[in-house]
């Protein structure tokens, strides 16, 4: 009886049946014996045996830590990144297959060669002009609505000498071309008189056959461009045509016309005819 109330007050029993007192002699021989013994773990509100003696088991939803990673982003990803960050600029926006940027006076003459009986409008801007960025959301509708007519855009600052050989002085600026007939209409119009670029759009959009050859800038335009030191581009003008002989370079002037030979009135005297002279002959 004494046993059992000594080990209820907390006294340990070695395997061998002796007795332990409590004290730094039994704490040691309580840690060999829970390191000899499977220890004993509480799950869920009842005991279980640990398979593992001597380790403790914390059972428990455990937050797992985030490996570290290191990415390495490729070119393609970085190249996308800085286009991406980038801002585009306004009249880059929105630009439809049938929109481009003019980027020399020898590419504007060979775009409006080359375009055929097809309807051209030629779009001068400005980056720094408000008209200009405020109506260029209108003009790629229009660019969209009709897929069949080129538009060409010319920045008036990165061509300024070209702008200027071509009379171009306000902005923004358009002017329409179709085939032989060359320049149709040229006018300038913001958001507030856009109905005059509707109707020269309507006017002119139409299929229209024409007989020649594409005639694009007025010869005028050609040759103020050539004399431009600034520009790269070259133009010599075509011989004029004249009427063709039978030998070439031969031209026939008309022959003056005959008159007829001066007739001499004649006079009967009786059955004589006698010519008239007149006094001093």
């Amino acid at each position: 009886m004494a046993a059992a109330q000594v080990v209820a007050k907390g006294s340990v029993v070695s395997p061998c049946g002796n007795r332990a007192v409590p004290g730094l002699l039994g704490r040691r021989r309580d840690a060999v014996a829970a390191q000899m013994t499977p220890s004993a773990v509480r799950i869920g509100g009842s005991w279980r045996k640990n398979a593992f003696p001597g380790v403790r088991l914390a059972l428990g939803t455990r937050r797992s830590r985030p490996a570290s990673r290191s990415f390495s982003a490729s070119p393609v990803q970085m190249n996308m990144n800085l286009a991406i960050g980038k801002s585009m600029r306004w009249w880059e926006k929105g630009l439809q297959p049938n929109m481009r940027e003019i980027e020399s006076a020898q590419d504007l003459v060979d775009s409006l060669t080359n375009a055929g009986e097809r309807l051209v409008v030629v779009d001068f801007f400005s980056p720094g002009c408000g008209g200009c960025r405020a109506l260029h959301p209108k003009i790629c509708q229009f660019a969209e609505r009709n897929p069949d007519v080129l538009f060409l855009q010319v920045n008036y600052e990165e061509h300024k000498s070209m702008c200027y050989s071509l009379r171009v002085h306000v902005l923004p600026f358009f002017r329409f071309y179709r085939g032989a007939q060359g320049r149709l209409c040229s006018f300038s119009c913001t958001n507030a008189t856009i109905k005059k670029f509707k109707d020269a759009l309507a006017k002119h959009k139409p299929d229209r056959c024409t007989f020649g050859p594409t005639r694009g800038l007025d010869e005028s335009e050609l040759l103020a461009l050539a004399a431009n030191k600034e520009l790269q581009f070259t133009y010599t003008r075509e011989p004029e045509l004249t009427p063709m002989g039978d030998t070439p370079g031969e031209v026939i002037a008309p022959e003056p016309a005959k008159l007829p030979a001066a007739t001499k009135p004649l006079v009967k005297l009786g059955s004589e005819e006698r010519s008239l002279v007149s006094p001093g002959r």
